[in-house]
């Protein structure tokens, strides 16, 4: 591949400081409830042109990349700008002009790979290595290559208070935080995952903003819905066309500009459905020739973002996050039914051979927790529209202690889990460190100061009263504090793990289910479409489902009871089996040991020829 800039993609941005082509810089602020506005730019006020609908700009000529500029306010207060690609320092102060067209790639010619191949490691840049950087990072990519990972997904980068915290809490979404390496940092890591044949997909928040360092209700108030509240923060007037284009532009801007493979809209319930398909149009329209993947956190159970086109394309979004499949493994494993597992803890059996066989287990049925109907019918969607998961960032670190998988299940639970989770024709997700059963917490952490501080921390034990264990005052006390720098510090992964004992035997059986994905089932994924599984059994802890891939047939059978059952047989050669040495496989029934799998696939031709006969 040759080295050199990559043509743009997109139009100026609405918002922010954009380089125009001819050697200038326009500068450009969507403040309506402001009558002037003043520049300051390289330590000189300029005063900017108010236009139409509340649009404020100012055109400079010989501005050089690393200038510091800032919005002042008519009481003489200065604000970043919410548009900004960096910041000089923390979300408070000025931002910086960045031209994107300087950093030279060194994969330009890389398109992504196709959906089908994904096999999604979700990581937190600060917590993934010691250093906490996108430098430090590009030193495990082989590691991941290697290990059969495809695409890295990243929590939230965008500029947040402080330089501890899950990304969440952003409020400047253009800006890759500075305390992880900014604009040329995050290029840098994008470039050389391209080069080991790794996608990159991006956590993006459009639901709501942190709540420090935002500045916007004082210049656009307009901006937020008064009266109307998200559970973080104020809700967003995303019905005013420049709220809309801040939104849509930001996800554009981060699949041009930096090259991202794609994007994971967070909590999408609290955004508006409108923009959701806008966004999802726009990036079809802007990115023809490139595989872009756009997934959703979304915990009604919709599938309207995710329909496909009659020969399988995605005109919009192309996967949900699957929670459902999360907390029925995890009710099996633990045991635990508190909180929201409630919803699972009657018939998870059942519920998770219909999770595996058709995407959500409620489709519609009133879930327990929230004492009304959830979801609605998916088995029209193809397997490869959910991503499913054992562990991510929110699974472990809204855990009061943040207490990881193996530490609340048996490791032979957790192997068939984990067999289960890599070799459905679902999308697997592992979260960092899950390779090798790191027993570090992944905890929740914070870097505010003050009043703000103490009420994150009593929140965070507030937030915990529902639960049996935590009735007790005392327990509650003993959650870690946000923001103690201990608590991020205990969160790092210890890279140790991997060549010792107990880590490497699961890096060993993670790195050879990956490679029997890759070989045999991922190869049939472009040709699944939906209604392709089929439950055979899901009583007394047998999960039995097939799915019928294009021509051939997959079988996953599991015995998650604690003695031994006989499942529907395979009729199809075994790909895998755990534990191995104890499994009869015949040709109508299988003897599974307690907590135990068999996975069969029936290649093209063959499965037709044994369903006719």
């Amino acid at each position: 591949m040759t080295g050199g800039r990559p043509p743009r993609a997109l139009p100026p941005l609405s918002w922010g400081a954009e380089h125009t082509g001819d050697g200038a810089v326009r500068f450009r602020l969507w403040a309506p409830g402001l009558d002037a506005l003043t520049l300051r730019l390289g330590g000189e006020d300029r005063p900017m042109t108010r236009g139409r609908n509340g649009w404020f700009e100012h055109v400079a000529d010989g501005i050089a990349p690393g200038t510091a500029y800032a919005y002042v306010l008519p009481d003489g207060m200065a604000v970043p700008d919410p548009a900004a690609r960096a910041q000089a320092s923390d979300v408070h102060g000025p931002s910086l002009v960045v031209d994107p067209a300087t950093h030279r790639w060194t994969a330009p010619d890389w398109t992504g790979r196709p959906w089908e191949q994904a096999v999604i490691y979700e990581l937190h840049v600060g917590t993934f290595t010691e250093a906490g950087t996108f430098e430090a990072a590009i030193e495990k990519l082989d590691h991941l290559a290697d290990l059969g990972v495809t695409a890295i997904e990243l929590m939230p980068v965008g500029q947040f208070s402080g330089d501890r915290g899950w990304g969440y809490d952003g409020v400047l979404p253009y800006a890759p935080h500075r305390a992880y390496g900014g604009p040329d940092g995050l290029k840098a890591l994008v470039d050389a995952a391209h080069q080991r044949g790794l996608m990159v997909l991006l956590d993006v928040v459009y639901n709501h903003f942190g709540p420090d360092g935002n500045y916007i209700s004082l210049y656009a108030p307009d901006f937020f819905r008064a009266g109307k509240h998200t559970p973080w923060g104020p809700a967003i007037a995303f019905e005013a066309e420049p709220v809309r284009r801040f939104f849509v532009e930001n996800a554009l801007y981060w699949l041009a500009e930096y090259r991202l493979d794609g994007l994971r809209l967070d909590a999408v319930d609290h955004v508006a459905d409108d923009l959701l398909v806008e966004i999802g149009r726009r990036v079809r329209e802007t990115f023809p020739d490139r595989h872009i993947h756009l997934t959703t956190e979304d915990n009604r159970n919709v599938t309207f973002l995710h329909q496909r086109g009659e020969t399988g394309t995605v005109p919009g979004f192309t996967a949900e996050w699957n929670d459902d499949f999360h907390s029925i493994a995890h009710v099996i494993a633990t045991g635990e039914t508190d909180g929201y597992f409630a919803d699972f803890a009657d018939d998870p059996a059942g519920k998770l051979a219909r999770a595996l066989a058709e995407g959500f287990a409620y489709q519609g049925e009133v879930s327990p927790q929230w004492g009304r109907p959830r979801g609605e019918p998916c088995a029209h969607l193809p397997p490869t529209a959910f991503v499913d998961f054992l562990q991510n960032h929110d699974q472990v670190g809204n855990r009061a202690f943040g207490e990881r998988l193996p530490a609340l299940a048996s490791p032979d639970m957790l192997r068939v889990l984990t067999a289960m989770l890599l070799l459905s024709p679902h999308i697997p997700l592992l979260f960092m460190g899950e390779e090798f059963s790191e027993d570090r917490p992944f905890l929740f952490f914070t870097d505010f100061r003050g009043d703000l501080a103490k009420a994150v921390t009593e929140g965070r034990r507030r937030e915990f009263a529902t639960f049996a264990a935590f009735r007790d005052g005392e327990a509650a006390r003993r959650i870690p504090d946000p923001n103690d720098p201990g608590t991020f510090l205990a969160s790092k992964l210890d890279w140790t793990k991997p060549g010792l004992g107990r880590g490497r035997i699961r890096l060993d059986q993670i790195r050879r289910l990956l490679a029997t994905r890759r070989e045999t089932i991922a190869p049939l994924l472009a040709s699944a479409r939906g209604h392709s599984g089929t439950i055979r059994d899901a009583a007394e802890g047998v999960v039995a489902v097939d799915w019928r891939l294009g021509g051939a047939r997959l079988s996953l059978r599991a015995n998650l009871s604690g003695t031994t059952r006989s499942a529907p047989g395979l009729d199809a050669p075994v790909l895998f089996a755990e534990p191995a040495e104890t499994m009869a496989v015949l040709a109508d029934r299988v003897e599974m040991p307690p907590v135990s799998i068999v996975v069969g696939l029936a290649p093209q031709g063959e499965a037709a020829t044994r369903a006719e006969g």
